[in-house]
C-alpha cells in the first residue's frame, strides 16, 4: 500500500511539474562566475551580485539591500541581505563577499579589462552583514560594473575552496549535464525572493540552426532566443520569418540591445588612410543589409550607438551610402581604377581582408553582401572565416584590415565598454591606435570613469564618439535585437534589454 501511495505521489508531481525545453548551440560549460568560458545566460541564472540592472536601466538591490558612497567616491559601504542561502544551504554573509573579492584580486590580471578591478584596493568586513569596498581612485560606474554577470557574482565558500563551479544564490540550480546533449536547471527552492513559476529548464544542445527549426516544430524544444553576439540559440532569418505565420508559436523581437560594427585597423595597411576608411563607410548599403539579411528586424546603424544610450547622441552627419563620393575620396588619395575596375596605387591593388567567425551565419551573410557592394565601388574584399578562438586572438594582435565587432549593450554602455578601449583586449585598441587622437580618447576615458559631474561626463563621452566618427574607425552596420520563437502553450515570455539575459522566471504555462 505504501508503495502505491509513493508511486501515486511521484505521478502527481510529474503531472504538475512544469518544464521548458530551451535550445542551445553548445553546453553551458564552466559556470564559475569568476571565469569567462561559461555561457553568460546560465551564469546569470545561477549567480547574483550585490546589485542588479533593471529593465528600466536602473541599479536595483540584489544581495545588498542598500549602500552608501563616501563623498570622495573611494569607499562603498554595502548592507547585505539577511537570511539568504546558497542553493546547497550555505549562508550568504560578509565572509562570502570578502572571500570572493579576495579571489578576484589574487587573479587581477585575468580581469584587466575591468576598470573597476583596476580601481579595487581591498574589501573589509564591518560585521556579518556589512562590508566596505575601498578604491584606489574614484570610479563612477562602480555600481553598474558590480551588476555584471561576471566576474562580480558570488559563489559559495565551498565552491571557492573546492573549485566546484555552480553553487550560487540565484533563482535556478544547475543540477545535471551531458556533453553534447543537455544541461538541466531546476528552481532554487532556497531562493530568498519571488521564485520562478516553472520547475525546470532543460537546455537541449542543438548546434545546427536548421535542426532547431525541426526541433521546434516537433516539440523537442519549446523555445529559441538570442542573437549571435550573446546567445546564438537562433534559427536562420528565413525560418524566423516563416514562424511569424505559424499560430502554434509566438515571436519575440526586443528593442536594439547592441551594435554590429566592422572595426578598421588604423595602424597598418590601406586602412591607415582616413579617406579609405570613410570611403568604406560610404560604399556599404546598410539599408539593403537590414532589409535583405534581417528582414528589417534589425535597423541599420548610422552611428556607434542608438540615440537612447546615455550621452550617445552626437551632432554629426552619417556617412550615407554614396558610391560616387566613395570613389572620389579614393581618387583624392591617389588611387586609380585599373582595367579590371579595381582601384590601385603605386602598382598595388586596393585589396582588403575581412575576418568573421566561421560558425556565425549572420556575419557570413553580411560579409558576402559587403564583398559584393565594395566590388561595385572598385575595392577587392577577401573574406576569411576564423574559428572563434582564432578570431578573438586576431582582434588583440592587429592581424586584420577589417574585422567584425560589436558593442556590449546594457549595462556596459557607454562607460564600461569605453574603458576597455585602453587595453589590447578587443579590436578597439588596435582599431584606434593609429590615429593621433588616441591619447585624447584615453585621457577622456579616465575622466569619464572618475567624474561624478553629469554634464562633464556627457561632454567627454560625446567628444570620444565624435572623434571615432570623424576618423571613421568603425563601420556601424545594424543595431542588434534579440529574437525568439516560443511554443504558444507558454505565456509571459519576454525579452530583456540585457543581451545575455533570458528571463525564464517570468514564463508561465498557458492555462
Amino acid at each position: 500500500m505504501k508503495k502505491i501511495i509513493f508511486l501515486f505521489t511521484i505521478f502527481l508531481f510529474t503531472l504538475n511539474s512544469y518544464e521548458l525545453k530551451y535550445a542551445i548551440p553548445n553546453n553551458v560549460g564552466d559556470l564559475n562566475p569568476h571565469r569567462y568560458s561559461g555561457e553568460m545566460f546560465a551564469q546569470d541564472m545561477v549567480f547574483e551580485g550585490l546589485v542588479d540592472f533593471s529593465e528600466d536601466s536602473k541599479i536595483i538591490p540584489a544581495l545588498a539591500t542598500s549602500w552608501d558612497i563616501s563623498k570622495d567616491g573611494l569607499v562603498y559601504t554595502f548592507y547585505l541581505r539577511k537570511g539568504v542561502k546558497f542553493s546547497n544551504g550555505e549562508d550568504f554573509n560578509a565572509n562570502v563577499v570578502k572571500a570572493n573579492f579576495d579571489a578576484l584580486l589574487k587573479d587581477k590580471n585575468t580581469h584587466s579589462w575591468s576598470a573597476f578591478m583596476n580601481a579595487l584596493k581591498e574589501v573589509k568586513i564591518v560585521n556579518d552583514y556589512t562590508v566596505k569596498i575601498y578604491l584606489s581612485h574614484s570610479y563612477e560606474p562602480t555600481l553598474r560594473e558590480l551588476s555584471l554577470v561576471r566576474p562580480y557574482r558570488f559563489q559559495s565558500l565551498s565552491s571557492l575552496q573546492n573549485n566546484t563551479n555552480a553553487i550560487g544564490t540565484g533563482k535556478w540550480v544547475f543540477v545535471d549535464t551531458k556533453l553534447g546533449e543537455f544541461d538541466r536547471f531546476v528552481r532554487n527552492e532556497n531562493y530568498w525572493g519571488k521564485k520562478p513559476f516553472l520547475d525546470e529548464i532543460l537546455c537541449k544542445v542543438i548546434p545546427d540552426a536548421n535542426t532547431r527549426v525541426i526541433a521546434l516544430k516537433t516539440g523537442e524544444v519549446d523555445y529559441v532566443y538570442g542573437n549571435p553576439s550573446y546567445l546564438n540559440s537562433t534559427v536562420s532569418l528565413d525560418s524566423f520569418e516563416d514562424f511569424k505565420y505559424d499560430k502554434n508559436f509566438k515571436i519575440i523581437v526586443t528593442k536594439p540591445i547592441n551594435t554590429t560594427l566592422i572595426a578598421l585597423n588604423s595602424s597598418s595597411g590601406f586602412t591607415k588612410d582616413k579617406n579609405v576608411r570613410i570611403a568604406l563607410n560610404m560604399a556599404i548599403d546598410k539599408d539593403a543589409i537590414s532589409k535583405y539579411v534581417y528582414y528589417k528586424t534589425q535597423p541599420k546603424a548610422d552611428f556607434f550607438y542608438p540615440d537612447d544610450v546615455p550621452n550617445a547622441k552626437i551632432n554629426k552627419k552619417p556617412y550615407d551610402f554614396n558610391i560616387k563620393q566613395a570613389q572620389k575620396l579614393l581618387s583624392d588619395s591617389g588611387y586609380k581604377l585599373n582595367k579590371n575596375k579595381i582601384f590601385e596605387k603605386d602598382g598595388k591593388i586596393l585589396e582588403l581582408n575581412l575576418f568573421y567567425i566561421g560558425s556565425d551565419a549572420e556575419q557570413k551573410a553580411i560579409a558576402e553582401v559587403i564583398q559584393a557592394q565594395l566590388k561595385k565601388t572598385g575595392i577587392k574584399l577577401t573574406l576569411h572565416a576564423d574559428e572563434m578562438s582564432t578570431f578573438y586572438k586576431r582582434q588583440k594582435t592587429a592581424e586584420f584590415d577589417m574585422i567584425f565587432h560589436s558593442t556590449w549593450g546594457a549595462p556596459y554602455e557607454p562607460e564600461i565598454f569605453m574603458a576597455s578601449f585602453k587595453v589590447p583586449a578587443h579590436a578597439d585598441f588596435v582599431a584606434q591606435s593609429g590615429i593621433k587622437e588616441k591619447a585624447l580618447i584615453d585621457s577622456n576615458i579616465d575622466k569619464i570613469s572618475s567624474s561624478t559631474n553629469s554634464k562633464e561626463k556627457a561632454k567627454l563621452v560625446k567628444e570620444v564618439l565624435e572623434i571615432l566618427h570623424d576618423e571613421a574607425i568603425y563601420i556601424p552596420i545594424v543595431f542588434n535585437t534579440n529574437k525568439g520563437i516560443v511554443s504558444s502553450k507558454f505565456d509571459d515570455v519576454k525579452g530583456s534589454i540585457i543581451g545575455y539575459r533570458v528571463p525564464f522566471e517570468n514564463i508561465k504555462v498557458k492555462k
